[in-house]
């Protein structure tokens, strides 16, 4: 019985480290970016020395795909709630919202999301292809391969203003929202045509 209650410790005190280290590192993607970011400021922001932070990952591209897998996760519990309507029955504007609104709030939320959702491309395709089974979803005859390159433009366009949106505050974010909203609903009103 002593032996099953160790591990267990162990393990939760592991899984306690990591989180601890994630958080760090999503400070220090957010503050530097993937490419900035080291592993020496990540351990330096997490209190603790870098061979601690090499126990749990071995250099700084398993940790961000740890964090990238944290987010994605994130992300699709938080665009499924919002999609909980068929979106093959609703204006395209409430499936846009469900896709922008959701993100905009995991990037606040967590503020190294962005600077990795630019380097992941697993990240950056999970959500590509989320977008392509909404517009797969919509427009069942759209042929497959254009389906998936609008699909791309449109995580693309995402990408591009989410630092821009992520930088404003009150009522500016909210106008750079809508406007990201104006040009993807006029991206995607096209591709019925």
């Amino acid at each position: 019985m002593v032996e099953t209650v160790k591990p267990r410790r162990r393990q939760a005190r592991g899984e306690r480290r990591i989180a601890q280290l994630l958080d760090a590192a999503a400070h220090v993607f957010a503050a530097e970016g993937y490419v900035g970011a080291t592993m020496n400021g990540v351990a330096a922001h997490a209190g603790v020395s870098p061979g601690t932070l090499y126990q749990f990952f071995p250099n700084k591209e398993s940790m961000a795909n740890a964090l990238a897998e944290k987010y994605l996760d994130t992300l699709t519990a938080a665009q499924q709630q919002a999609a909980e309507v068929d979106v093959g029955a609703v204006p395209l504007d409430v499936v846009i919202d469900s896709m922008v609104d959701p993100a905009i709030e995991v990037c606040l939320a967590n503020p190294g999301f962005e600077p990795l959702f630019s380097w992941s491309e697993r990240l950056r395709l999970a959500v590509t292809t989320r977008v392509d089974a909404l517009i797969a979803y919509r427009i069942p005859e759209l042929d497959t391969s254009r389906r998936r390159l609008i699909a791309t433009v449109t995580v693309r366009i995402i990408a591009a203003m989410l630092p821009v949106i992520l930088a404003a505050a009150g009522r500016a974010r909210v106008e750079m929202t809508l406007e990201l909203k104006r040009v993807l609903r006029a991206y995607l009103l096209d591709i019925s045509d």
